[in-house]
């Protein structure tokens, strides 16, 4: 099978999440092209339906004697294409191919599903799972919808790493801080608390937390956490009038041992301190969503045959973390042992997308040869 044919195929189709642009089709003609190349290439193909619509694609290859299971995984939602050229009309020039999701993450997908083509004609023992999954651009239903009815005991997810070898990511939360002032004519500033002004107070305080954050000494593969200010609302109908209330949302970023009780005390502590500081300051925290940061063992076998094959490609390299959240965290929490291999490009949901063909091909190479090395019996975890 070739990947680069199956990548423009998987290019050429509009899987926009609908979540995050309304109206956008979603997964469903990609899906198509999925479940049509797993046939083809002789796995067992299974849809699993997550929501109306929009299904994961999960191809299995079983073998005829017993062994571990390896789960080869990828997202097929992309972002939006606002300000793009042509976003569906794969365009190949100077060993890369353009096109919303060619990087993020099509090109990793039809290089998984090429290697497990090219394993399906001679494989022997356990199970592999290829799992092509929706919505990780959002929510992650497909990756959570995933793990409730298989497992496995490895995990290999395409995201784009160039060709490096990712055992970790950051996680993050989003919270929202409101403050509460009280509405007044701007000629009575004893009547009138100031909520928009208040909220400078937080920001100047998140602004320390955040320099704080990024001076500590930081995690081998997570490096450290921070923060941003990402949306902020505020003010009165007239310019005449104190606004009564402040909204601000924001982004934390967060590593393996900060919990959501961690990050919303952090937010409460400056509540608390400009809440004795000043009566009339009023203001509460709240969070929004949270996905979990994830680490594995550098010294786990997954990883270790991932880089002996990589190596053997002329790829050396060390385990590395991604900036990035992925899917990996929820099939982590699951208890799948799960790492980050696929190839590079440039333009993540950026107007100028693409992926290099050349690392295509060497990430389909490197898991072929990994899943046969990791499915050989003599090699102890």
């Amino acid at each position: 099978m070739d990947p680069i044919t199956l990548l423009a195929d998987l290019v050429s189709v509009n899987s926009i999440n609908p979540s995050l642009v309304p109206g956008a089709p979603g997964e469903k003609e990609a899906a198509e092209v999925v479940r049509r190349a797993l046939t083809f290439a002789g796995l067992d193909v299974v849809l699993q339906e997550v929501c109306p619509g929009r299904a994961n694609v999960v191809g299995i290859l079983e073998g005829r004697n017993p062994g571990p299971t390896l789960m080869f995984c990828g997202h097929l939602d992309t972002v939006g294409v606002e300000g793009m050229v042509n976003p569906f009309s794969p365009r190949i020039e100077n060993g890369r191919l353009y096109g919303r999701g060619a990087q993020d993450m099509k090109g990793g997908v039809a290089a998984m599903i090429a290697a497990a083509a090219d394993l399906a004609s001679n494989w022997k023992s356990g199970r592999l799972i290829v799992a092509a999954v929706i919505d990780e651009e959002f929510g992650s239903l497909g990756a959570e919808a995933l793990v409730k009815k298989w497992s496995a005991d490895a995990a290999i997810i395409t995201e784009p790493t160039d060709l490096a070898v990712a055992i970790a990511h950051r996680g993050y939360a989003w919270l929202e801080i409101a403050t509460k002032g009280r509405a007044a004519h701007g000629s009575r500033p004893k009547e009138g608390i100031d909520a928009i002004l208040h909220m400078g107070r937080v920001l100047n305080e998140l602004e320390d937390l955040d320099r704080s954050l990024q001076a500590k000494i930081p995690d081998p593969v997570q490096g450290v956490a921070s923060l941003h200010a990402s949306r902020i609302i505020g003010g009165s109908t007239e310019l005449s009038t104190y606004p009564d209330r402040c909204t601000l949302q924001m982004e934390r970023r967060t590593l393996t041992a900060e919990s959501d009780q961690v990050i919303t005390d952090e937010i409460e502590a400056i509540l608390t301190k400009h809440r004795d500081l000043d009566p009339h300051f009023h203001a509460d925290v709240r969070l929004l969503a949270s996905r979990p940061a994830y680490k594995l063992d550098a010294s786990h076998r997954l990883p270790q045959t991932l880089l002996r094959a990589l190596a053997e490609h002329g790829k050396p390299g060390a385990p590395i973390g991604m900036s990035f959240w992925t899917d990996a965290a929820i099939l982590g929490s699951a208890g799948i042992p799960t790492v980050l291999f696929g190839p590079g490009g440039a333009g993540l949901h950026s107007v100028v997308e693409y992926v290099n063909l050349d690392e295509v091909i060497i990430c389909r190479d490197v898991l072929v040869a990994t899943a046969r090395s990791y499915m050989e019996k003599d090699i102890i975890p």
